[in-house]
Order: structure tokens, then C-alpha cells, then sequence
């Protein structure tokens, strides 16, 4: 009876058809292809480090010349600001100070105020010409170019407060031309 099972079984593993597998093949072809992709890959990737350097350093240029256009942006809105200073004392102020409407009391006082503004605005041009050339101030462009910014908002209420201040001034000596006007008509008709 054993032999009939082994028999049998022999029967049975020989009618499955069955193959074994070979030994395995190296190839050549393949390891060299793949070796040619990773040098290629190094290549690349070398070449792609360069560009991000390449990159980083326009960045940084790029910033530093867009700090120095702000820079330069906001010095150029101070000296304009100084200029209608410089307009006003000019023009205005010599105008309020020759009217017979301001009496003489006064013209200290609104010399005085209109003194304190240009002396400001003169302290701001020679701080702002001490941060541009200093390099004692070891600041970077970035803040630099924020205390000009707040420099230059300084320059802008400077100009609004002069103007304010001239308008006021305007406005007396307007009242009292009226006033003396209405004082002075003529009652008999």
C-alpha cells in the first residue's frame, strides 16, 4: 500500500507540470542604466542648488534695493515737506506778520510759533542727514528705512500743523478787517 501512495503521489507531482525556477541572471545593462540615472540625478540636483543660491542672493539684493528706494522715497517727501515750510514762511507768514490787523504784542508770539516748527523741521534734516551718512548708528536698511518713515509722518504733521497755524492767523485778521469795517462804516446816509 505504500508503494501504491507513492506511486500515486509521484503520478500526481509529475502530471502538475511543474518547473522549478532557474538561477538567477545578473545583468549588466540594467546596474550600469541605473548607475547612469544617479549621476544624472547628481547633476541635477548640484545644478538645482546653484539656482536656489542664485535666488536667495536676487532676493537679498532685491530687498536691499527696494529699502533703499523706501529710504529714498522718504527723504524725498521730507524735503518736500521742508519746501512748503519754507513756502509758508516765505510767503504767508510775511503776510500775517505786515497786516495792521495783527497787533504788535502778537507778532512775537506768532513769530515764536512759526520759529518752533522751522527749528524742528531743521532737527529732523540734519538727524536724517546723520542716519544716511553715520555709521555710527550701525543700524540696518530695514530700520533705517522705518525711522525715516517716522520721520517723515513728523514732517507731515509738521506741514499740517503750519497750515493750521496759518489758517487760524488768516482767519483773525480776516475778523478783524470785518470788525473794523463794521466799526467803521459810515451811519450818516
Amino acid at each position: 500500500m505504500k508503494t501504491k501512495i507513492l506511486v500515486l503521489a509521484m503520478a500526481l507531482l509529475f502530471s502538475l507540470n511543474m518547473k522549478a525556477q532557474g538561477m538567477p541572471t545578473y545583468d549588466n545593462t540594467n546596474f550600469i542604466s541605473l548607475v547612469k540615472q544617479l549621476v544624472e540625478s547628481g547633476k541635477q540636483t548640484a545644478q538645482m542648488i546653484k539656482s536656489v543660491k542664485f535666488l536667495k542672493d536676487a532676493k537679498e539684493s532685491i530687498e536691499k534695493v527696494s529699502s533703499v528706494v523706501q529710504q529714498l522715497r522718504a527723504v524725498q517727501e521730507i524735503a518736500q515737506n521742508n519746501q512748503r515750510l519754507i513756502n509758508v514762511m516765505q510767503n504767508d507768514l510775511q503776510d500775517i506778520l505786515n497786516s495792521p490787523y495783527i497787533k504788535p504784542e502778537e507778532v512775537t508770539r506768532v513769530a515764536e510759533s512759526f520759529d518752533a516748527i522751522v527749528q524742528n523741521s531743521l532737527d529732523t534734516v540734519d538727524f536724517m542727514s546723520e542716519i544716511l551718512s553715520s555709521d555710527n548708528l550701525k543700524m540696518s536698511d530695514a530700520e533705517r528705512a522705518e525711522v525715516l518713515k517716522e520721520k517723515e509722518l513728523e514732517s507731515k504733521e509738521m506741514v499740517s500743523n503750519i497750515q493750521t497755524k496759518t489758517k487760524r492767523y488768516k482767519d483773525i485778521i480776516s475778523f478783524r478787517k470785518m470788525q473794523d469795517k463794521v466799526n467803521n462804516r459810515e451811519t450818516e446816509y
